[in-house]
């Protein structure tokens, strides 16, 4: 089922993991929790990318593995170059951050990490200000146009989401006219 709902714990994932990474302890396991919600940040939203596509979604992981299926199957995502190139960091944060007590992030990888996620969610409108192409009033209303009335009032974030299941519908109805 494609909802919000995914799109919504990938963004509380990534707001945790700001969260303890900006927290002043000198502590490796605060470094490696905030490396583990960045990693679920990232596979949420490729998972709920994936579901609005009608892909059942597997029970994985891996960045590179969802990273495939997001290729396969023309989900509307916009993957970053980092995010490509460090699907397998990611993937290795998810375990080894939690059950490898030896396993340190690094700080200046989880420094880049922050920064370049930020950028993946900002330019796939996971935030919370409203996305650029929304703030025209007519695309907006292609949009609201695509959801069933019960779901019309939503938050900007909501909306963002919405935009990320609905842009080739939206795209289509602005080409027709």
């Amino acid at each position: 089922m494609c909802d919000v709902r995914l799109f919504r714990s990938a963004r509380l994932d990534f707001e945790t993991a700001k969260n303890l990474w900006e927290t002043p302890w000198d502590d490796e396991m605060i470094l490696n929790n905030a490396a583990y919600h960045l990693q679920q940040a990232v596979e949420k939203v490729l998972k709920g990318a994936l579901e609005c596509v009608g892909v059942t979604v597997p029970n994985t992981h891996k960045i590179t593995k969802l990273l495939s299926m997001i290729a396969d199957n023309g989900a509307n995502l916009f993957i970053t170059d980092w995010i490509d190139d460090h699907s397998e960091m990611l993937s290795e944060w998810e375990a080894e951050t939690r059950y490898n007590m030896d396993f340190i992030v690094e700080k200046r990888k989880l420094d880049r990490a922050m920064e370049e996620i930020e950028v993946f969610f900002r330019q796939n409108g996971i935030q919370k200000e409203l996305r650029p192409e929304l703030q025209d009033e007519a695309m907006r209303e292609k949009l609201l146009c695509c959801l069933p009335e019960a779901r019309r009032k939503c938050s900007d974030f909501e909306l963002n989401c919405y935009y990320l299941m609905f842009k080739k519908r939206v795209e289509t109805k602005t080409q027709l006219q």
